[in-house]
């Protein structure tokens, strides 16, 4: 063993590669380790990827069969296994088949599914944003009405008389408004809960 690393660390070249020793795994995890410690000793040394196996696909069937088989009494002692061993590769080709033709359907469902869930989501936004908008009009309507009242009060038109029954009926219109609003406006959205 000596003699062995003798040879690979040669003195007059430096930065040769060092013997490791040898070491077996016992266990898959001490095995994968032993790889990551592998792959680790150098990092820019691109690490192996293998490919996905490809999908296994049967055998077509052939499209002219020479040997039919017949009913005729005296055939050999090796037909049966060849018959059977058709019969084997004929029953799996149909279950690969059927296996794939439900995957299909899945899949189908599935698209179907996503599709449903995308139109229903729009419906509700669009209900949603009809809501927010007519909350917005009535703001702006009672923003302008009350506009309209200070320009009044600023022209002098009302008396004073006049003036404690408008306020009086205002705050009895807010009330109403805050109550409509309320109604409408889920209490998420008015910041309580």
């Amino acid at each position: 063993m000596a003699a062995h690393t003798q040879k690979n660390n040669k003195s007059g070249k430096p930065g040769g590669k060092e013997a490791q020793p040898l070491i077996i795994a016992k266990t898959p995890a001490e095995e994968q380790r032993l790889k990551l410690e592998r792959l680790m000793r150098n990092p820019e040394k691109a690490a192996p990827i293998p490919d996905r196996p490809k999908e296994w696909n049967p055998r077509a069937p052939p499209e002219f069969v020479r040997d039919v088989m017949g009913s005729s009494a005296g055939a050999g002692s090796g037909e049966f296994h060849v018959y059977r061993h058709l019969r084997r590769r004929e029953y799996q080709r149909q279950d690969f088949l059927d296996k794939m033709s439900e995957k299909q359907d899945r899949d189908q469902r599935y698209l179907h599914k996503v599709e449903e869930n995308k139109q229903a989501a729009e419906e509700r936004t669009a209900k949603r944003r009809k809501k927010r908008e007519k909350l917005k009009q009535k703001k702006m309507l009672a923003k302008r009405a009350k506009e309209e009242e200070k320009k009044k009060k600023e022209e002098g038109e009302e008396t004073d008389e006049e003036e404690k029954s408008s306020e009086s009926s205002d705050e009895e219109e807010k009330e109403e408004r805050e109550a409509e609003d309320d109604a409408e406006v889920p209490s998420f959205i008015m910041g309580r809960k």
